[in-house]
């Protein structure tokens, strides 16, 4: 069902803690015979495994675990979407994160089929869901992204782990939400209902709101305070202020 509209589950665990998990899947997405787009297992699997990594860092989470579902076979197809999330695990400074893997050992397939799922701890005090506020200004990091758009899981204009961690420790920023299939337009309205706000776009924004992002390739986030794209020209990304949080 997702909480307060976020693709994440939270559930209590004690006082002070809290899980998070979150997940992404992938299917006819690789170089078997049936795959609608061809591309390789390993930038497949690198991806997918960055979608759920972000949706629990953007929560304030510390990831704990991964599992990866493979619905094809050990090798080659499962090694190389394994190839792929190691790497992204490794740029993101979480290559010992424990993981438990499954394959399709019995029978044969023709298309590719892969989920990812990452669970993250979290305080409670310091959980970044809805902590957005009336009056703050929206933006999107990156470009929107999909399909054969994605030919290099590091192409620039797409957000990373690295810029990701950054935004995390800019003082003025409240809530963090990858973009994916739904569009900024969808993202940026349910930000402002978790807060009992509305969004107003920006009239001066080029972007396409409602193009889907993929698998996350940009991500929108709340300011109570405007940002210079200089100020943030560090992480390398196209900044564009998409809009503000008004009265309902």
């Amino acid at each position: 069902m997702g909480y307060y509209g976020r693709d994440v589950e939270v559930v209590s665990i004690n006082e002070k803690q809290c899980l998070v998990a979150a997940c992404d899947s992938c299917g006819a997405i690789g170089m078997k015979d049936l795959d609608e787009y061809k591309i390789s297992w390993f930038i497949t699997g690198k991806l997918t495994a960055r979608v759920a990594l972000l949706e629990v860092l953007s929560t304030g989470a510390v990831p704990q675990m991964l599992t990866a579902v493979i619905a094809n076979e050990p090798s080659p197809t499962g090694e190389e979407l394994l190839e792929g999330v190691k790497n992204e695990l490794t740029l993101a400074g979480l290559e010992t994160l424990p993981m438990v893997i499954s394959t399709e050992k019995n029978m044969p397939t023709r298309q590719t089929g892969f989920g990812v799922s990452v669970i993250g701890v979290a305080e409670k005090e310091e959980l970044r869901i809805g902590t957005s506020q009336l009056g703050d200004y929206v933006y999107c990091l990156g470009l929107p992204k999909v399909g054969a758009e994605l030919t290099d899981p590091e192409d620039p204009e797409i957000i990373n782990v690295k810029a990701f961690r950054a935004l995390l420790d800019y003082r003025s920023v409240h809530d963090i939400i990858p973009v994916g299939s739904r569009g900024i337009q969808l993202e940026a309205e349910q930000l402002a209902a978790s807060v009992q706000t509305q969004f107003q776009g920006d009239p001066d924004c080029v972007l396409d709101l409602g193009k889907s992002a993929g698998p996350s390739t940009c991500l929108i986030f709340s300011s109570y305070e405007i940002i210079d794209e200089k100020d943030i020209s560090s992480f390398g990304l196209l900044l564009t202020k998409i809009g503000q949080l008004i009265r309902n």
